[in-house]
């Protein structure tokens, strides 16, 4: 983990955090996909409020001097992907997060203890 990459992951945790975002997890995707390094999923318990979580998380990424290279879903509320280049966001509502089930697809990601960046 570079000092780069930490420094996005944990602007990422805590703007989902302070949008109230709940189950925030971060998954380890070093060698085991190149799309990222690292997934962040997160859980809102609305449209409204996966879209304030993805706001808040894209206003903090550009903050801090980094690029979210691409958003989608944001029209249909129900699950919104951040493509901030090394970190991937996933901000879904309850039930899609349920279907995708992504920390399942990715079990052999080790999950990141992030106590220190949550609330």
């Amino acid at each position: 983990m570079t000092a780069k990459n930490t420094e996005l992951l944990e602007c990422v945790v805590k703007a989902a955090d302070d949008r109230l975002g709940k189950d925030i997890v971060a998954l380890d995707m070093a060698g085991l996909t190149t799309l990222a390094d690292y997934f962040v999923i997160v859980t809102a318990n609305n449209e409204r409020q996966v879209n304030a979580v993805a706001d808040a998380v894209e206003e903090a990424v550009y903050k801090n001097g980094f690029d979210v290279k691409q958003v989608e879903g944001r029209q249909a509320g129900k699950w919104v992907l951040l493509d901030c280049q090394d970190v991937i966001v996933h901000i879904f509502q309850a039930d899609e997060r349920e279907r995708y089930n992504l920390e399942k697809l990715w079990h052999e990601a080790p999950l990141l203890n992030l106590n220190d960046w949550l609330s």
